[in-house]
Formats: C-alpha cells, structure tokens, sequence
C-alpha cells in the first residue's frame, strides 16, 4: 500500500509539474517545493525518469516524427498523417518541457539534447508546411468572394484578365470602389489547419519563426496587388525627379491604392491574422505588423515625398487631395495599427499628415512671393485685365472649394505667423485672414502697376477692371464668406471710385467746353464767335479721346454698358444743350450744317464703339 501510496504521489507531482509548469522557472519552482516537502521526493522523479522508458518514449517519437519530417510529400495532403504529426509534436513538446528542469542528470541532459534537436526539426516541418497552407490556400480561393452589403457586386476586372501570363501564381485582389467588403484570402479549411499549427510552433518557443513564415507569403500578396492597382515603388528622390504631369498621374494612382489598403486589404490581413493566431495575440500582432510594414511605409513615403516637395503654388491641389486623403483615413489607420507592434506606423501616418498641412500653408507664403515678385513695370495694354489678377482670383476660388480643409490646415499652425495680421479683429479665421492677406498684397501690386500709365483715365479703367473682376470672383462663393459682406461692399464702392475718377479725368475738359455762357445775350457777335470756337475745340477733344480709347478695354459687358451710358448721358445733353443755343444764333443757323460735324446720335454711336479694344477677354 505504501509503494502504491508513494505511485501515486510521484505521478501527482509529475502531472503538476507538466500542467503548471509552463517555463523553465516555474517548473523549477514546483520541484523545490516537493523536495522542500520531502528530499526523496525529487529523487524518486528523478529516478522514474533516468529509467528505461525515457530512452524508449524518445525513439518512439523520434521513429514517428523523423517519417513525417524526411517524407517527400506534404503532410496535410492527407488528415490522418497531419493529425498524426501534430500528436507526435505535442507529445515530444511535453517530453520537453518535463525533462528540462531535470538537465542535471546526465542522463537526462543527453535524451533532452536529442528531443530538442528533434523539436526543432518538427518546427523547421512545420514551417515549411505553414508555408505552403498558405501559398497553396490562397492559389486555390476565389478572392472575389467577399463578405460584404453588396454580395452580389463583381469586383473582377476583364482588364487583369491576361496578367497572370508570366507564370506567376500571386494571387491579387481586383480594384474595386465598395470599400464596405472583407476579402477571406484563404479557406476556412486551410485557417484550421494553420492555425493548429501555429498553437504548435508558438508553444514551443518559436513564434517569430512561425510570424516569417506567415508574413513572407502575405507581404507578397500585398505587394503584388498595389502594383496590380499601378503603384509603383518609388523613392522620395524618385518622386522629386518626375515631372509635375506624371506626379499628378501618381497621386491619382496612391490615393486609389492606399485608400483600397487601409479600408480592404489591411483589415482583411488583421482579420486573418486574428484567426489563424486565435488566442495568440502577440504572434498575431507581430504577423500582422511584419505583413503590413513594407506596403504601409511606401504608401506613407509617397505622401511624405510630396509634402516636403516643391511648393509651387499650382501644386496645392493635388497637395490637398493627399492631406485629405490621409487625414480621412486617420481614424481606419489609428484603428488597424493600434497595437504595440505598428505604434511607429500609426505614429508616421500622424507625422506625414502634419507635414502635409505645413506643405499646404508653404504653398500659400510661395504664393503671397509670386505677388509680391510680379514686375510693378509690366503694364498691359489699354488698361485691360491683368494676368496675376486673373491667376490670383481663379487660384483663390477654386482653393476655397476646399474651404473647409484649407481652414483645418490654417488652425493647426496655431495661426502664429498669422496673428500680427489680425489686428484688433481677432473673430476672424486663421484661413480668412490669410486671405484677406493674400488679397491686399494683390491690390498693393495692381496699384503699383497702375502708376506705369502715363493717362490718369488709362490708370482708372485698368483699376475698375481689375478692381470689378476681384469683386466678382469674390461674389457668391466661399472666397466670399471667407472674406465678409463688408469686404464686398468696400470694394464694390473702390470699383465705382474709379469710374468716377475716370470720368473726371477724361471727360471733364470736354465737358467744360459745352459749358454754356449766361452772358451771351450781351453780345451776341461775341458770343457766336465763341460758340463757334467752344464747337471747333469739341470736336478736336472728342476725336482725341475716341481715338485714344478705342483701343482701351473693359472687360466685364455690364460695367463696359454702365460705363458707356454715363458718358453718353452727361455728354449728350450737354451737347445737346450747346447746338441748341448755337442754332439760335441768327448767324450760326442759316449755316449750321457747316459747323456741327456730330449730331447727338454720332456721339452716341461713337462712345458705343469706345472700350472694345481687341480680345479683351474675362475668363
């Protein structure tokens, strides 16, 4: 009874030791609490293990395991060889994990030599089936399929039809818009038999080996599937290099890519990490992040070669579509990268993203510098619209399309280069004061450009055009809330300043010469030879002025109209007034014909003809 008794407590402390004994340490722990309890307690274990049936259990395993290890065929080609391997397995592991706190024994040291050479042949096996489950898992799956809220969509594209010509067997998945799918790249079948296996290999302490396998094979579908969607692998240098028309093509390409990336591929690879390496979430997290890291880093280097590029002003709206692309896609990529593993991914999708911002803001000072380094000298013709108003206004315009990003951007610098703009009113936007910024440096060069005509009238006709065009832009969109109603008004009211300078500058002396005379009763010879002189010096001014402005423009119909209809109503009843009373004159009216080259509806027809120049154009 006692040896009996003695049995069973040497069995109870060795099913301990193998439950509970999970590390090195913690077995070590156990027995010294048994030898602490009694001496001969570790001796017995030690004893019942330097017997016979270690060396028997061990080439036992070793004859079942070295079959599967050395056959030619794969092992999961058939179930019960699979399941027979994984017992073999699980058994040598325990084997291991008994005998390893008892390496003082030499006896036990050597068997334990050969059983963990023996593990590690099973898991460089194992591996290599690891491996080929997933190559063959995935050659074998229809990748159109897909859980998803349009399950009867084909996302299959005839196009990619012949790209598998080259022999290659890299499953990729099609270009598709429906971004509310997952794609099981493997077969459940295949995900079971993975992941027993990966149980096996991270229990024997060989996790990373295991993550390689894994991730070797997925990295390349990944791979393989973005050049599918005609991303190229380009360096920051690479980017920099290309010539703006192809770099535009590129972005259109990444944004397609990355946005099919973070929303489809990298959730599905999280996904089925999450299942081969059920209840193993470190292996699945380091899987995860070794399958993910090279694809993410050139979708994030691309954007970051952008953002530190040249700042050219007509870059900013691919620039814009970058930012917002990644800044939409921040919430999936803090998601998808949360763990420990892909915390310096998620951190540089953060960095690149604020570093697109300050390209943004960049483009904006680069633009305030081409204002400010447009030549003052380089007048144009007949006071038309000028080129940089033209380019400004439209640039603004359609920028501000973007508003609403544009105004994220310009908060998130904090607006320190912008407050000393500000001034006491510190309500406006950091965006609105840009701005506003932007505009009075385009008025400070429109009016320095002004200077260069030599005619007052000229110089007023080139500021109401350029001054109405501004206006209208500015009109009935977001420049125009960005700016204020005020705004609008002030110089909606410079506009009509300027027609009014204009008048008073052209039209004035001609005005004042059909100013008539109260006196002329007084002397009527007099008077009828200054009449006469007044008319002669009339139509010396006005053929003066017409031919002058025939060759200048206003653009804009309505102002050219308004214009024309103001000269014509002062001009006409003024003259109309002054041939009335040179006709009254007894001398003057039997010959008046001779005299009067204009009748009123000359003068008309003539300062219809004014301001059309030639192509003035508005767009």
């Amino acid at each position: 009874m006692a040896d009996n008794g003695e049995e069973k407590l040497i069995a109870v402390a060795r099913h301990i030791a193998k439950t509970l004994g999970h590390t090195d340490t913690m077995t070590d722990d156990i027995l010294k609490i048994f030898s602490n309890f009694d001496g001969r307690l570790r001796e017995k274990l030690t004893e019942k293990l330097s017997d016979d049936d270690v060396e028997q259990t061990l080439n036992s395993l070793d004859r079942q395991i070295s079959r599967y290890v050395s056959a030619d065929r794969p092992i999961w080609s058939n179930s019960a060889d699979s399941a027979s391997f994984l017992a073999s397995v699980d058994q040598l592991t325990a084997v291991v994990r008994d005998w390893t706190p008892l390496a003082d024994d030499k006896n036990i040291s050597s068997c334990l030599d050969r059983a963990e050479d023996l593990l590690q042949q099973s898991m460089f096996r194992l591996e290599d089936e690891f491996r080929t489950l997933v190559e063959r898992g995935a050659e074998s799956y229809d990748l159109t399929r897909s859980e998803s809220t349009h399950p009867h969509t084909d996302y299959s594209s005839s196009e990619d039809d012949g790209d598998f010509d080259d022999g290659s067997l890299t499953p990729v998945a099609h270009p598709i818009t429906d971004y509310d799918i997952t794609i099981d790249a493997l077969p459940s079948g295949t995900i079971r038999d993975l992941h027993e296996i990966a149980k096996r290999m991270v229990a024997a302490g060989y996790v990373k080996e295991c993550s390689h396998a894994y991730s070797t094979c997925r990295r390349d579908f990944l791979e393989e599937s973005f050049s599918r969607l005609g991303l190229s692998k380009l360096s920051i240098d690479d980017v920099h290099r290309m010539q703006w028309t192809q770099l535009e093509d590129e972005i259109e390409k990444w944004i397609k890519a990355i946005n099919l990336g973070v929303r489809i591929l990298f959730p599905s690879e999280r996904r089925l990490c999450d299942r081969i390496f059920f209840t193993l979430s470190s292996a699945a997290d380091l899987s995860f992040m070794e399958v993910c890291r090279g694809s993410t880093i050139q979708l994030l280097n691309f954007a970051d070669a952008v953002a530190i590029g040249s700042r050219a002003p007509e870059r900013l709206f691919k620039v814009l579509d970058v930012y917002e692309t990644v800044r939409d896609l921040m919430p999936e990529i803090e998601l998808i990268f949360s763990d420990q593993y892909c915390s310096s991914l998620r951190n540089e999708a953060v960095t690149i993203w604020k570093r697109l911002g300050e390209s943004i803001r960049g483009i904006f000072m680069e633009l305030e510098n081409l204002i400010r380094r447009d030549p003052a000298k380089d007048a144009v013709p007949g006071g038309r619209l000028h080129p940089i108003t033209r380019y400004v206004m439209n640039y603004l315009r359609a920028a501000c399309r973007a508003r609403e990003t544009l105004e994220q951007v310009f908060e998130e610098s904090g607006g320190s280069n912008l407050d000393y703009r500000k001034g006491n009113d510190s309500s406006s936007s950091s965006l609105a004061v840009q701005m506003e910024w932007i505009m009075e440096l385009l008025e400070s060069n429109l009016e320095a450009k002004s200077k260069t005509y030599r005619d007052s009238a000229l110089c007023s006709v080139f500021m109401m055009n350029n001054g109405r065009y501004i206006v209208q832009k500015v009109r009935d969109n977001d420049l125009g809330v960005l700016l204020g109603d005020d705004w609008v008004r002030k110089h909606t009211a410079k506009v009509r300043q300027y027609h009014v300078n204009y008048q008073r500058s052209s039209w004035s002396k001609v005005l004042g010469v059909l100013k008539l005379d109260n006196n002329f009763s007084a002397s009527p010879n007099r008077g009828s030879k200054n009449l006469k002189e007044k008319l002669k010096l009339f139509n010396s001014y006005f053929e003066e002025i017409c031919k002058t402005q025939s060759s200048w423009v206003i653009f804009d119909d309505q102002l050219r109209e308004e214009l024309r209809s103001s000269i014509s109503v002062a001009l006409c009843n003024a003259y109309r007034n002054f041939i009335a009373r040179l006709q009254s004159v007894p001398d003057i009216s039997k010959n008046a014909d001779r005299y009067i080259r204009y009748r009123v509806e000359d003068i008309e027809a003539r300062i219809n003809e004014l301001f059309q120049g030639s192509g003035g154009g508005r767009k």
